[in-house]
């Protein structure tokens, strides 16, 4: 767990806004790397002195070979020297220097030990930019540095054929590729000297590979975040305290989730690195008053290991604090927000809710209401095995707000709604507390054979019984640029605010912006807004990437089914999910997916969801 206070932050001011100087040096680098790639396998070595001709042949390969290897992962070490790590640094002066020794082997090629110089030089000229310490590991870079090897491998090898005028057919060189990878020749053909210096630089390929993802693999794992007990038990005291100014308080106890603490223990930030981008979703927890405690830290954290400082889905308050410390803000979309005691499903704007319900009450389901800690434990441990069964159906998505577990004792204020079919359970929906009087919408799961409709019988359900359970508020789900979408289809909007709704409709194709908005409006909620904060302008497209990787909103593509006799289902709210605690990770997801009345049935929500795009969803789970 990544854990800091005030106490063992740096004394250092801000130091967060990155200078462009360590991005320069990393494409000085990637550049080298890629002269060394092509000089080895293009050009054979130039002996320019009898010392370079009394070289034997076999060096000069394997220093050729060795060349490739060092030039691509001095490619690869240019997105850390980019963001300022020192591992990256001293792994890149390394390599630029065994580069330079590498090129005198091959024959004394002078020019291009002149090129790998360069890096060798400004590196360590300016160290003193790579301060940043290495961010947390798991080993799940393994897989993605095998791939990227593995397809640099391909590309390589395929290249040096070509250059080395390799016989042979496209099949036989991938497979002299794959067979040279590991020292085993091929069945391409060359001609004198040159199968030589392809064994040599495919082998040596190989090695990198082998080497590279078996170091991700085998060294010692440590994750994002683990929440300690104590942890949980702080936050839990704050939350008693002051978790009815954010609905998104209580998402702070997910067990994945770095804590960063005030030095007084007023104030916290729960935060997640996705992408080299520190996240903290919601306003901080705690005292407002000890939130500057809090934020100057997670600045400097953030600038210590030369992450992106961002903010998701604060509310006014937070953004302010986020504004106050530096950060720019903006608007994101807005919170929809359900007074039980004005809700009235008999008035005009609840018609299609209301016909939904009404449907699904004639076809005998029933819905039970109940705190999680007043269920037995046998009522708990099927909640928890149909919530899990059901989300295995489908694709599972990524979250960075939503509790990731379903049915734990430790949860006892959460509160689920269960569907009924006679004694069959067919769909279920838990929610947060939001303080002492309010709820806050967490997960829907629905078996695949449930009844069009559900979502909204079981949602009526908790309004209903809202009064029982001492609730004044629910908070349903976030909607994303809610108030283009709404503003650019009145009378006499400007033609920027139109465009502007039409390039948001065009993305929920993908994206599901406007189907979110149409189901949230059903309800005829208050909408509370929601903003994004983050440093700079330049850093606003990589914040609002990580929080789409963060709750891998984008849909899995599919192909449509055919009908087989029997007519597609018209639309509702599909489903949401949250992951189980057993095994959830970082990566443990959400998503929605979900489309309005007469409208389509979707596949995720709003392009920056953490806000609000409440939580796992399996898209795939109905048909």
């Amino acid at each position: 767990m990544t854990r800091r206070t005030d106490a063992a932050a740096p004394s250092a001011g801000p130091r967060w806004r990155r200078l462009p100087t360590p991005a320069l040096i990393a494409v000085l680098t990637a550049l080298v790397g890629l002269i060394d790639i092509v000089t080895a396998i293009s050009h054979r070595p130039i002996r320019w002195t009898w010392i370079g001709r009394l070289i034997p042949g076999m060096i000069t390969d394997a220093a050729a070979g060795t060349s490739v290897g060092a030039g691509l992962l001095l490619v690869g070490l240019a997105h850390g020297l980019r963001r300022r790590k020192r591992r990256a640094w001293r792994a890149a002066v390394a390599l630029s220097g065994a580069a330079v020794l590498l090129d005198l082997a091959r024959g004394l090629a002078v020019i291009p030990a002149l090129v790998d110089l360069v890096p060798f030089t400004v590196l360590l000229a300016t160290r003193q930019h790579f301060h940043a310490a290495g961010d947390p590991r798991t080993r799940w870079r393994a897989l993605g540095a095998l791939a990227a090897l593995g397809a640099a491998d391909l590309l390589i090898g395929l290249t040096l054929i070509r250059f080395r005028h390799g016989r042979g057919g496209a099949t036989d060189q991938v497979l002299h590729i794959l067979a040279g990878l590991i020292g085993i020749s091929g069945p391409v053909r060359f001609g004198p000297g040159d199968g030589n210096l392809v064994a040599s630089v495919l082998l040596a390929l190989g090695v990198v590979t082998v080497g590279v993802t078996g170091y991700l693999a085998l060294r010692p794992a440590r994750p994002v975040a683990a929440l300690a007990g104590d942890d949980c038990a702080r936050l839990r005291a704050l939350l008693t305290r002051h978790g009815g100014r954010d609905s998104l308080s209580y998402a702070a106890l997910r067990r994945d989730n770095s804590v960063l603490w005030s030095p007084t223990g007023k104030a916290a930030i729960t935060y997640r690195v996705v992408g080299g981008v520190a996240l903290a979703c919601g306003d901080p927890i705690g005292d407002p008053e000890a939130w500057p405690g809090v934020i100057g830290p997670f600045l400097e954290l953030a600038a210590a290991h030369a992450w992106v400082p961002a903010a998701v889905g604060c509310g006014p308050d937070g953004g302010r604090a986020w504004q106050r410390a530096g950060l720019r803000v903006l608007e994101l979309g807005d919170e929809a927000v359900v007074c039980p005691g004005e809700f009235c499903l008999d008035s005009p704007p609840m018609h299609g809710v209301r016909q939904a319900v009404d449907q699904v009450e004639r076809a005998g389901h029933t819905a039970r209401i109940d705190r999680i800690g007043d269920l037995t434990d046998d009522d708990r441990a099927t909640l928890a095995e149909r919530a899990s069964a059901w989300r295995a159906r489908g694709a599972i998505r990524g979250c960075a707000t939503a509790l990731g577990r379903v049915g734990a004792a430790e949860d006892a204020d959460c509160v689920v709604v269960r569907a009924f079919h006679g004694e069959r359970l067919c769909g279920l929906v838990t929610f947060l507390p939001w303080g002492r009087d309010g709820l806050s919408l967490d997960v829907v799961r629905l078996d695949r054979a449930a009844a069009v409709g559900l979502t909204e019988f079981m949602l009526v359900a908790v309004l209903r019984d809202a009064k029982r359970l001492g609730v004044t508020r629910v908070s349903l789900t976030f909607a994303a640029f809610r108030a283009a979408l709404a503003r650019g289809e009145r009378l006499g909007a400007s033609p920027a605010l139109r465009l502007w709704r039409h390039m948001l409709l065009a993305a929920s194709r993908w994206f599901q912006i406007e189907s979110l908005y149409r189901f949230n409006a059903r309800f005829d909620p208050s909408w509370q807004p929601r903003y994004v904060c983050w440093p700079a302008n330049r850093d606003l497209p990589r914040v609002l990437v990580a929080a789409v990787r963060a709750e891998v909103l984008l849909p899995h593509p599919s192909f449509p089914r055919p009908a087989l006799g029997s007519r597609r289902r018209p639309p509702a709210m599909d489903e949401f999910a949250a992951a189980d605690d057993a095994q959830a990770s970082a990566a443990a997801s959400r998503d929605l997916a979900l489309s309005a009345a007469g409208g389509h049935r979707g596949a995720a929500a709003g392009p920056t969801g953490p806000a609000r795009t409440r939580p796992d969803i399996d898209s795939a789970g109905r048909d």
